[in-house]
Order: structure tokens, then C-alpha cells, then sequence
């Protein structure tokens, strides 16, 4: 019976501990932090909205960052129908841990009951005594004297483990009741954003409205700034051009430089193998470079210092500076703002302060700079990647300048926004959001 009893405790012990060793792995640190980056975001998206509101005059930018605000909201909610499931998942697993923990307990204390009465029925000095003396030798008379001192190690360990499980338990208990405010305080913020999000798309409805009453207006303004899209972006077609025809010449050059060079060394090779040779030496000559020179056939944009700004500039990807700090208007891509009014963002149009400054987002060197219309563009090549800042009033860098990350290009003009663009050497516009920091 003691032995049975003393086994049970053991693997109750151990399943204990292997409870206690456990820990969950949880991710709500970075759900919080993810939350609080969407809030920062609203809370830049309505600093620019009521900039606009000062203008008391809707507009396609205003209805843009109303329907950017309304994505971010919706993020939010998400972001915390996640972190009310997590905490749900800890609840449950928190409950059923409490209920392994109830039986172990409850199954700890039937044993120790059993072994209390176990001692009460062998409790006289006659039966111990009886019990040693009646020993075979005097070995086994000490191995029963190390028995009974074992048994009364296990009855107190038994104790012990029962105050461990229950200390466990009330700590589950009360790390639960913990969760359960958590979970009361993710619903409260959730009920928050919910009305907030009703709020918002009541104004982004009553924007709409006004600006389907200025359709017309509205379709001239789109049709000009898309024509400016057009020049910046035929403008930018032409730089790329002409870097690409530029970086062709400078590999024919080079390519028609190494041929030349080893021509002449072809040329001195074989004037040598004509010279009188001693009989030892009467192998005739086999110039390397008839077996080695071949035309060079590098592409564009494949110089050494190309390809080390191409490599570290994809490497940057997605964590690239912002040229500004603003907030996004237009996002990158076709976008229907009312019906009938559609526009393709060939990049960025970032919402900024008149005569902000803008910085380059990556080291490189100015291409070209390009009146569009009013306003100025400034062109970075980095290896296989260009960027353009477009809407500058003033430019403070030269055609053919290195720039570095975070060195002022200009300053942007009375119109407040940046259009920034990201293409690659094939004319392809990229969208500027993915590669810049979240």
C-alpha cells in the first residue's frame, strides 16, 4: 500500500513540474505596439484633415485621407479582435490548467489522507520496534530503519507539494481574474473605435455628397493633375533614356578600351614569337590572349559601383526613410475617390506643410532636374533604381551631385504635398510604400 502510494506522489510530482516549467509564448506586447503605430498614424491622418478643414472647401485629397483614416480604423478594430481572441485563448487555457490543478490537488490530498491514516493504525513505538526487530540480520534491520526514515520524508514532501499546487493554483486564479479586466478593457477600447468608425464614414458619406455636387469641377482638376502625372512621368521615361544610353556608351567604350588593350598585347606576343628563338625554345608561341579576349558584354547599370548602390538599396527594402514627414494622401495604383472619378498614382502624394524639407531616401546621384510645369522635380539614380521628388519650389542640388540618406534636396512649394516616385531602370513604377519604413 505504501509503495503503491509513494509511486502515485512521484507522478504527480513530476507532472507538476512539468507544469510549472511551462511558459506560454505570447505576442500581445506586439499587438500593442502595432496598435499604437495605427493610432499615431489617425492621429497624423487628422492633424492633416483639419489643416484641410481650414480651406472650407472639400477636395479629392480631403476624400482620400477620409477613406485612408476609415482603413486605418478598421485596422485598429482588427488589431483588437486579435488581442481579445488571445486573451480569450489564455482565459481557456488558464481554466483548464485550474481544473487539471483542482484534481491533482484533490488527488494529492486523498493520498495524503490515506497515508495519515496509514500511520495513525502504525503509530506505537511497539510496532516500529517490532517491525525493526523483526529483521532477518542486522543489514536488513538498517535498510528497514532507512525505510521508515524514507516514509516519513515522503509524508513531508507530500505536505509540501500539496502547499506548492495550491499556492499554483490561487496563482492561476488570480492571474485569471487579471485577464478577465484585460479582456473588459479590449472590449471597452473596441466598443470606442466602433462608434469612431461610424462617426467617420457619416463625414466621409457627407464629403462624398458635397463632392458629387462639384463633379465637373472636380473631373477639370483631376484632368489637370493628370496631365502633370503625364509630364512628370514622360519626363522621367526620357531621364532613364538617357542614363540608359549613357551607361551603354560608357561599356562600349570600355569594352572597345580592352579590346584595343589586348590587341596590342596579341600584337607583342607574336612579333616576339617571330624573333630567331634557341633550338630549346623552338615550341612555337601560343599568344593567351587569342584564347582569352572576348568583347566585353556587361550591361547596363553593371558597373562596380552600380551594382554595390543597386545591392544595398534592395537591401534597404522597407526600411527606407521617408522623404518627408507627412501623411500619405494617394496611395500608390488606380483609385476610384467618387463614382466617375478615377486616378492611377503612378507613386506617393505625402500631405506636408508648404515649404517642408525633403530629403533623399537613399545615397546616390542626381540625374536630372525637371521643370514640370510651375514646379520643379529632382531625379536620384541609385544603380538600378531611381527616385523623384516632385512639387519643389526650391532645389538645393545640382545635376551630377552624390547626395547622401537624409541630405536636403529642396523645399516643397504652396501646393503642400510631395509626389514621390520609385522607378527602375525598365521604366517600371514600383510602389514607394513597400519600400520605405512602416
Amino acid at each position: 500500500m505504501l509503495k503503491k502510494l509513494v509511486a502515485g506522489t512521484l507522478v504527480l510530482l513530476f507532472a507538476a513540474s512539468r507544469l510549472m516549467a511551462q511558459t506560454p509564448v505570447h505576442n500581445q506586447a506586439d499587438l500593442e505596439k502595432e496598435r499604437a503605430a495605427i493610432q499615431k498614424e489617425i492621429e497624423d491622418v487628422k492633424r492633416t484633415l483639419d489643416e484641410t478643414h481650414r480651406n472650407k472647401r472639400e477636395t479629392l485629397g480631403q476624400l482620400a485621407l477620409l477613406q485612408r483614416r476609415l482603413k486605418l480604423r478598421e485596422s485598429a478594430i482588427r488589431n483588437i479582435n486579435d488581442q481579445i481572441n488571445m486573451i480569450e485563448g489564455d482565459m481557456n487555457e488558464s481554466w483548464r490548467e485550474i481544473i487539471k490543478l483542482r484534481g491533482e490537488l484533490d488527488t494529492l490530498r486523498v493520498q495524503y489522507a490515506q497515508s495519515i491514516v496509514f500511520a495513525y493504525k502504525n503509530r506505537s513505538n511497539y510496532d516500529f520496534l517490532n517491525f525493526i526487530f523483526s529483521a532477518t540480520g542486522f543489514n536488513d534491520a538498517l535498510h528497514r530503519i532507512q525505510y521508515l526514515k524514507s516514509y516519513r520524508a515522503y509524508r513531508e514532501e507530500r505536505a509540501e507539494n500539496i502547499r506548492r499546487t495550491q499556492g499554483l493554483l490561487q496563482s492561476k486564479i488570480d492571474g485569471l481574474k487579471v485577464t478577465r479586466v484585460a479582456k473588459e478593457d479590449a472590449v471597452k477600447k473596441q466598443s470606442k473605435e466602433r462608434e469612431l468608425l461610424e462617426g467617420e464614414k457619416k463625414e466621409k458619406d457627407a464629403v462624398v455628397d458635397k463632392l458629387q455636387s462639384q463633379e465637373k469641377e472636380l473631373k477639370k482638376e483631376m484632368v489637370a493633375k493628370q496631365r502633370q502625372d503625364q509630364k512628370l512621368a514622360g519626363a522621367i521615361t526620357a531621364a532613364i533614356r538617357r542614363a540608359t544610353e549613357a551607361a551603354r556608351k560608357d561599356a562600349l567604350k570600355k569594352s572597345a578600351a580592352e579590346k584595343a588593350s589586348a590587341e596590342r598585347t596579341a600584337a607583342t606576343e607574336r612579333a616576339a614569337a617571330a624573333r630567331p628563338t634557341r633550338p630549346a625554345d623552338d615550341e612555337p608561341a601560343t599568344p593567351a590572349s587569342l584564347n582569352t579576349v572576348k568583347s566585353s558584354s556587361k550591361s547596363v547599370f553593371s558597373s562596380e559601383e552600380d551594382m554595390s548602390l543597386t545591392g544595398n538599396f534592395e537591401k534597404y527594402r522597407g526600411r527606407l526613410p521617408w522623404p518627408v514627414s507627412g501623411t500619405v494622401s494617394m496611395a500608390f495604383g488606380p483609385h476610384e475617390y467618387i463614382k466617375g472619378i478615377m486616378h492611377n498614382n503612378a507613386g506617393v502624394t505625402i500631405d506636408v506643410q508648404a515649404g517642408a524639407a525633403v530629403k533623399a531616401v537613399f545615397e546616390g546621384e542626381v540625374q536630372v532636374i525637371m521643370n514640370i510645369g510651375d514646379v520643379q522635380a529632382v531625379m536620384i539614380r541609385h544603380g538600378k533604381y531611381f527616385t523623384t521628388y516632385s512639387n519643389l519650389s526650391t532645389v538645393s542640388v545640382t545635376k551630377g551631385q552624390h547626395v547622401n540618406t537624409g541630405q536636403i534636396l529642396g523645399r516643397v512649394g504652396d501646393i503642400a504635398q510631395l509626389e514621390f516616385l520609385l522607378t527602375n531602370e525598365k521604366g517600371t513604377n514600383l510602389d514607394p510604400e513597400r519600400w520605405l519604413k512602416r
